[in-house]
């Protein structure tokens, strides 16, 4: 009998924050843009919000929203963007070196590699392209006569709207082996819709 099996096409999903780097890039991007008084005051008006997250009393994703509109309301697009290509170097130093061999053994094999995460894409994207990475799903930023708002265009790119963001990407499901790569609860639905699933692995 003749063998119709046809290979299929293979993506590679790859979190970003604590899987690919080594930390959670957001405080440290917010280290990076940031004079010290700005830092001292914003995080002393965070303070709030942080204990009703940390209490359960607001979710994930209006924390962090208030976070970036503390620090990043009013900047100019072009100012933000400027900082997050100069953020390459430092999320350089964050790279988990397992996790980028991973990403260059997908790659060697013709893989798709895509990173999904909840960080904004902003300061993924030139560190992704930098790797040959063309598709980043993640956070995206409101902006408003190029200027941030501090809202999310998006939604939080965090636990089920990962998924909704690489189907949305990627719809027909059964056209493509997923492998998908994460490091928390925030991945855990991720983790579960691929083929081939690895939790603080690689």
């Amino acid at each position: 009998m003749q063998n119709t099996r046809t290979e299929k096409k293979v993506i590679a999903a790859f979190d970003f924050d604590g899987t690919i780097t080594t930390r959670d890039t957001l405080p440290v991007f917010i280290w990076h843009a940031q004079k010290m008084g700005k830092l001292f005051l914003g995080t002393l008006s965070m303070i709030p919000s942080l204990l009703m997250f940390k209490l359960k009393v607001i979710p994930n994703y209006h924390a962090k929203e208030k976070l970036f509109k503390t620090f990043f309301a009013g900047f100019k697009l072009v100012k933000f963007d400027e900082l997050s290509q100069n953020f390459i170097p430092t999320i350089e130093r964050l790279i988990n070196p397992e996790a980028l061999k991973k990403i260059k053994w997908h790659q060697e094999m013709g893989h798709e590699v895509v990173i999904i995460s909840a960080s904004a894409e902003n300061w993924i994207k030139p560190w992704a392209s930098k790797q040959s990475i063309d598709t980043v799903l993640a956070t995206q930023l409101e902006v408003v006569q190029d200027t941030i708002t501090g809202k999310f265009l998006t939604k939080n790119c965090h636990g089920a709207e990962k998924v909704n963001r690489l189907l949305a990407q990627y719809p027909d499901r059964n056209d493509y082996e997923l492998y998908a790569y994460g490091d928390s609860n925030g991945d855990t639905e991720l983790l579960a819709l691929a083929d081939h699933a690895f939790y603080r692995s690689y």
